[in-house]
């Protein structure tokens, strides 16, 4: 029970995310709120990592070029494209598009890997696709024809095509998941800082503003990882996998609460895409279609 209380929770926390980043991006560029998520919760990452994995920091230091490649991918690129496709798309198209993530996945595995997969997974492969185009075309597909689609979506594909490559980097790096985690997000840090001086990035001079990007440094930067470690601890990846299915749930629950209403489209194409995903990480498929331990930046 414990366990599941706390992928719950992380999920939830990751699912604020998509709404709160929606809300800062209207006075924040994605540069601001990328550069400061990793700037704060880079030392209390590190200090998660020291006192409860306990790493051999030399032996993961080691691993410097896997995670350098990393935190370019995970930490500055999936970040800042989610941060600038919620500019222009909503925080529950967002999220629709981020559900895809594990078939997705299981379709790169299968290309770059030679992985192989069964013909439920192509099915759900397949109807997790139908879902989001449904979600990209607003329920017209003919759209497709045109490439009328919204540009934050788009910047959304990208995203989950980032961290697909991301999340079959991760999965070959043998070192403990907060301590990468926490090496990235420093990397990053060092990263964007010289960028973010050259674009003048501000530390947030409103109230809303600080609110914003406090919960983000705080929820599903270092919240949602610590929570969702703990209950790996107890519970098999595959399984904890399938809670992420509830960020659509949460992302959805949060956006009507807010006064925003679900259209027919985003319900039916949220159906297909979880149902796609329940499909491919049905037992015989690759393990590579969930990620063990996604990372602070991963699912949201």
């Amino acid at each position: 029970m414990k366990a599941s209380l706390y992928l719950v929770l992380a999920t939830l926390f990751w699912s604020g995310n998509f709404v709160v980043g929606q809300a800062a991006v209207a006075s924040m560029t994605p540069l601001d709120l990328t550069f400061w998520r990793w700037a704060l919760a880079a030392v209390p990452l590190l200090l998660l990592a020291h006192f409860i994995e306990k790493p051999d920091w030399r032996a993961v230091l080691r691993r410097w070029p896997a995670l350098l490649a990393l935190s370019v991918l995970g930490m500055s690129g999936y970040t800042l494209l989610l941060y600038s496709a919620l500019g222009y798309t909503s925080a529950m198209n967002a999220s629709l598009i981020t559900a895809a993530n594990p078939a997705l996945i299981v379709v790169m595995a299968i290309v770059l890997l030679g992985e192989r997969t069964t013909g439920l997974g192509w099915l759900g492969i397949c109807l997790g696709l139908l879902g989001v185009l449904l979600v990209l075309t607003q329920g017209e597909l003919a759209r497709l024809f045109s490439l009328s689609i919204n540009t934050g979506e788009l910047m959304m594909i990208g995203a989950i095509i980032v961290w697909g490559f991301y999340t079959i980097i991760a999965r070959r790096l043998k070192v403990p998941a907060i301590s990468a985690t926490a090496v990235q997000v420093v990397i990053a840090t060092v990263m964007l800082a010289p960028l973010a001086l050259a674009m003048n990035v501000q530390f947030p001079d409103t109230a809303a503003e600080g609110w914003s990007l406090a919960y983000i440094a705080l929820f599903p930067s270092l919240g949602s990882y610590l929570l969702w470690n703990l209950a790996l601890k107890t519970t098999p990846p595959g399984t904890a996998g399938n809670y992420l299915n509830l960020m659509v749930v949460f992302t959805a629950i949060i956006t009507v609460l807010l006064g925003t209403p679900l259209t027919l489209v985003q319900i039916v194409g949220g159906l297909m895409v979880i149902g796609g995903v329940l499909l491919t990480g049905i037992k015989g498929q690759p393990r590579l279609a969930v990620p063990a331990a996604p990372t602070a930046g991963g699912a949201g």
